[in-house]
């Protein structure tokens, strides 16, 4: 029997449509057009926020608020928590076009990064004890 892999990107949009609600974003309005490069095929979502009311659809919108744009490769990571798209931006990596601070919002709609363990004390208190 074979498993099927889960596609990070369309998981993310199929869970970030199911949210409805977001609280972090109660001040956030806006459209921000995501379009995801695979080789020759670029993939586009729009996602609408709303006061905190977030919706996803695939239409096609020829000016959102925001437009990004990355390969799939790093929208993977993106929506898996492994990457930063802030810091994505600040490399060069993904590309945003009008208002990005919609992005920067947008940020918290994604998974973070996964915690370490920590397995004692570091710095400062280390050194003293």
């Amino acid at each position: 029997m074979a498993t099927t892999k889960r596609d990070p990107t369309e998981g993310f949009f199929a869970e970030l449509a199911e949210r409805g609600d977001e609280p972090l974003l109660r001040k956030a309005n806006g459209t921000t057009r995501f379009d995801i490069v695979d080789g020759k095929r670029t993939t586009r979502w729009l996602v609408t926020l709303d006061k905190g009311r977030v919706a996803v659809s695939r239409r096609a919108v020829a000016s959102p608020d925001c437009a990004i744009r990355a390969n799939k490769a790093l929208f993977d990571r993106l929506a898996s928590g492994k990457e930063n798209a802030v810091a994505a931006i600040l490399r060069g990596d993904l590309v945003a076009e009008g208002d990005w601070r919609l992005l920067v919002r947008m940020q918290r709609l994604f998974p973070g990064p996964r915690k370490l363990k920590r397995t004692g004390t570091a710095g400062y208190a280390r050194r003293r004890g």
